[in-house]
């Protein structure tokens, strides 16, 4: 099926829409699980489920790109990230990744044996290397693990993905019934022209 075509189904059966009403109300339920009970089974229900909705609605954003406004798209973007990177907020990804490197290329060192590089092939050079690609893969992923938690965590707070699940229904509701983008009626707005077609 050609991509032009995967996307007239999904816009003639309005699953760009639902999925993006859908995201709304799972981060406006998990703003509201959290503030009331953050240790309780529905918040974390609602964790999982919105990781499930922002996985789709990044499927869906990739497969729509282009298709939809640019303000629309940002927000089916921010919304899926941060649905996605809620349940992983505190989990050292950039740790586990670099101890598997460092299993990995103390491994691929003794396939140096019969090279001139045999002296890393065996005893402690080859562990010191080993660690210190896995220190350097663990410094880069790091600081790129921090800046993504810190985008994470501002999004995931509380009022934030309240509003953001708002936004997220209101415009699909918006772009369900046929209008322009939120954002395109706030600019018009701005710009002092009349937003009453």
């Amino acid at each position: 099926m050609e991509t032009n075509s995967i996307v007239d189904v999904l816009t003639s059966n309005h699953i760009p829409e639902l999925t993006l009403a859908i995201g709304g109300i799972v981060a406006i339920l998990i703003a509201c699980f959290y503030f009331k009970d953050k240790e309780s089974t529905k918040y974390k229900f609602s964790v999982f489920v919105g990781l499930i909705a922002g996985v789709l609605m990044a499927v869906i954003a990739f497969s729509m790109f282009g298709a939809w406004g640019f303000a629309t798209s940002i927000l089916i973007i921010l919304a899926s990230f941060t649905l996605i990177i809620r349940p992983f907020r505190d989990v050292q990804i950039a740790l586990i990744i670099a101890i598997m490197a460092v299993i990995i290329v103390y491994v691929l060192l003794a396939g140096l044996a019969d090279t001139w590089f045999n002296f890393l092939a065996e005893g402690w050079p080859r562990i010191i290397v080993a660690f210190l690609c896995g220190a350097l893969i663990y410094m880069i992923l790091h600081f790129a693990e921090a800046l993504l938690k810190i985008a994470g965590k501002t999004m995931n707070a509380w009022p934030l993905l309240f509003i953001l699940g708002t936004i997220c229904i209101t415009e699909a509701v918006m772009i369900f019934m046929g209008y322009d983008s939120l954002f395109d009626y706030i600019r018009e707005y701005l710009d002092g022209r009349s937003i009453i077609t």
